[in-house]
């Protein structure tokens, strides 16, 4: 019992977190009027970003009448849709990437070490609660955080480890990493 005191300021959102190991950040919430004969029924639709800081992220959109119940529904979604991103060195991406969801675009860059997290809103949720420390990323078209959302995580899927290259061409990951360093003219020079 003692040790939970210390941990922080009681029992709050932060031991949530710990228990379930997922860090979760609210994107956007907007307010949603239905007309009826009697007036208007107001709700509440949530965008949230869910991730393990370890190479994990998924997001979800839930709706509800009150702003809580609509969070907890978008956080529930967003566990179910978990996908791994391969990171290297556990703080960047290993190239850059383009992504597109409708209007919206976004080009991620990886960045050396001590950079830092250059993104706006909704792409730096993504970034924080999937562990990335050094990124630049820019959002081009539709600032929709739906849509800049879902065309993060497109680039996001896009990304390939050196490893997984290795297994698909039949290489060594040595190989691979060479011909990068040598700017891919490798596989020329073999031939």
């Amino acid at each position: 019992m003692a040790r939970e005191e210390g941990r922080g300021r009681g029992r709050g959102r932060g031991e949530r977190e710990e228990r379930d190991e997922f860090v979760d950040k609210l994107v956007a919430i907007n307010r949603v009027a239905k007309v009826v004969k009697g007036g208007k029924n107001f709700g509440f639709a949530a965008l949230v970003v869910v991730g393990d800081q370890k190479g994990r992220v998924g997001f979800g959109k839930g709706k509800a009448r009150e702003v809580p119940e609509a969070i907890r529904k978008a956080s529930q979604e967003a566990k179910r849709n978990l996908v791994r991103i391969p990171l290297r060195e556990g703080r960047t991406l290993h190239h850059d990437a383009h992504g597109r969801w409708g209007a919206g675009k976004v080009v991620l860059r990886s960045a050396p070490a001590g950079t830092g997290i250059i993104a706006g809103g909704p792409m730096r949720a993504i970034f924080e609660t999937l562990g990335v420390q050094d990124v630049v990323a820019k959002s081009i078209g539709s600032s929709n955080p739906y849509n800049m959302v879902r065309a993060t995580v497109d680039a996001l899927k896009n990304q390939s480890s050196p490893r997984t290259m290795a297994a698909k061409r039949g290489k060594k990951v040595s190989d691979i990493l060479a011909s990068r360093r040598r700017g891919g003219d490798a596989e020329v020079d073999a031939a």
